[in-house]
């Protein structure tokens, strides 16, 4: 069955059954590999994608739920990388092994959409969900708060 959605701002249709993950969608179907598979159960959020502006764990999210909607991967938020959080990640060191990565740049993109001047409260709260293996947390709020102060 075909589902229609805008991806990355292109629209696309994908053949595929209604209820698969929007995550295999993206990495299976369509072949963007950006975003990651971590649990399966929306708890880690190395597969957040932006639906609407809004984070979402690719995982749990249905084609059937994403039907219609804009949907925006790493891939998409910049493609040459100057996204904001992008270049605070980049500026601060926080990857290591950076698998989380693209999830938790996703997370930090919708948080500073919402909230452009987060407290550090509003950072914690809106990234409780993406889990670090490497425990980069530290250099993630200071990567957030850095995009936050390059876009005033």
């Amino acid at each position: 069955m075909m589902v229609t959605l805008r991806l990355n701002g292109t629209r696309r249709s994908v053949d595929a059954d209604p209820q698969t993950p929007l995550l295999w969608a993206i990495r299976d179907i369509v072949g963007l590999t950006g975003t990651k598979f971590g649990c399966g159960i929306g708890a880690c959020g190395a597969c957040t994608v932006h639906m609407d502006g809004q984070a979402v764990r690719s995982c749990t999210t249905t084609l059937a739920d994403a039907e219609g909607h804009d949907v925006v991967t790493i891939e998409g938020l910049s493609p040459d990388g100057a996204h904001p959080v992008q270049r605070a990640w980049e500026a601060h060191n926080v990857p290591q092994c950076g698998y989380c990565q693209p999830g938790q740049i996703m997370q930090a993109a919708a948080l500073l959409k919402q909230t452009p001047h987060p407290t550090d409260q509003d950072i914690v709260a809106a990234m409780a969900g993406n889990i670090c293996r490497c425990g980069t947390y530290l250099r993630i709020q200071a990567a957030i708060k850095s995009a936050a102060e390059a876009e005033k």
